[in-house]
C-alpha cells in the first residue's frame, strides 16, 4: 500500500508504545472505526476517557491516518500479510499489528458494504434548469444587487431519479461552463481515438 508521508508519520505515532499505551491504541482503533461507520459526523468522537493522556494534536494525526489506512486497505482487499508488511514497516510491533487485524476483520464487512454503496459511476445528467434571481441587500442591508443563478440538475443514478439543486456566481457559472466544454472536447477526441 502507497501511503503519504503524513499518514506514515500518524501511524508511526500510533506504533509508539510510548505515546499510546495498549488501551489508547485499541480504543484510538475503535474510535476510528466508529467514525467511519457512523453516518453523521460526531464532533466529539476523539473525546473518550482513555484518549485524554495523549496530545491532541498528535491524537487528530494518528485519528486521520489510521482512518485513511483502515479505508486503503478495505478499498484494496488487502489480507493480513499485506497489512502486516505494511505496518511492520511503520515500525508497529506484533502484538498491535495483531490488535489492528482483529478489529479490521471485525468491522471489514460493514466497510465494504459502505463503500460499496457510495457506488462506482456518478448519475447520469438527463435535464438541467436554471433561473436568475438577484442579491438586492444582506443582513446588514447594504444594498448589493449582485446576480446568481438557481441551478437544478435532473440526475438518474442507477434507475432512480435524483434532483442535485445549488447556487452560483456569473463568475462561477462561467467556470462551470467551461469545464463542461473542456470535458466535452476530451470525450469527442477520446472517441476519434
Amino acid at each position: 500500500m502507497e501511503l503519504c508521508e503524513s499518514v506514515q508519520r500518524g501511524l508511526q505515532q500510533l506504533a509508539d508504545p510510548s505515546v499510546f499505551i495498549t488501551s489508547c491504541y485499541r480504543e484510538l482503533l475503535e474510535v476510528s472505526y466508529r467514525s467511519l461507520l457512523s453516518s453523521q459526523a460526531d464532533p466529539g468522537v476523539l473525546d473518550q476517557a482513555e484518549l485524554k493522556q495523549v496530545e491532541q494534536i498528535v491524537l487528530k494525526q494518528s485519528h486521520t491516518a489510521a482512518t485513511t489506512f483502515i479505508l486503503e486497505a478495505v478499498k484494496l482487499n488487502a489480507d493480513k500479510s499485506t497489512i502486516s508488511s505494511c505496518l511492520e514497516e511503520l515500525t508497529f510491533s506484533a502484538e498491535r499489528i495483531d490488535i489492528f487485524y482483529e478489529a479490521h476483520q471485525k468491522h471489514k464487512k460493514e466497510l465494504e458494504r459502505l463503500l460499496a454503496s457510495i457506488g462506482r459511476c456518478p448519475p447520469h445528467i438527463n435535464d438541467v434548469s436554471w433561473r436568475l434571481q438577484y442579491h438586492v441587500k444582506n443582513n446588514q442591508v447594504d444594498k448589493v444587487n449582485e446576480p446568481f443563478y438557481c441551478i437544478a440538475l435532473n440526475t438518474e443514478n442507477e434507475g432512480s431519479p435524483e434532483d442535485i439543486n445549488f447556487t452560483c456566481t456569473v463568475e462561477q457559472l462561467q467556470d462551470l461552463v467551461g469545464k463542461l466544454k473542456d470535458a466535452a472536447k476530451c470525450v469527442e477526441k477520446a472517441s476519434q481515438m
